[in-house]
């Protein structure tokens, strides 16, 4: 019998703007994503608010970052940093 190779499942990054540093080691960031509602057809915008684990304490607020899904760290929190995009401190 021949074993099939697993196929290694790439992860979706996301980009957000973060809004709030107060806790540690946890930034959050909003995302908001634009898609087309299924009966009315037109553009909608959505937000979102996710808790981002940010273990160098990288990121400040009004950062652009860019983060992905990983295995949970807390109840809310299961997302992580992958990197500082723009930082805010860039344009000031």
């Amino acid at each position: 019998m021949v074993k099939e190779k697993e196929q290694i499942k790439q992860k979706r990054v996301y980009s957000g703007v973060v809004v709030s540093d107060k806790m540690d080691k946890t930034v959050v960031v909003e995302f908001k994503r634009d898609y087309i509602h299924g009966l009315l057809g037109k553009v909608m915008r959505a937000t979102k608010k996710y808790k981002v684990h940010d273990e160098k304490e990288l990121a400040k607020v009004g950062d652009i970052v860019e983060f992905c899904e990983g295995r949970p760290v807390s109840k809310t929190k299961f997302m992580y940093l992958l990197r500082v995009v723009k930082s805010n401190s860039d344009s000031q």
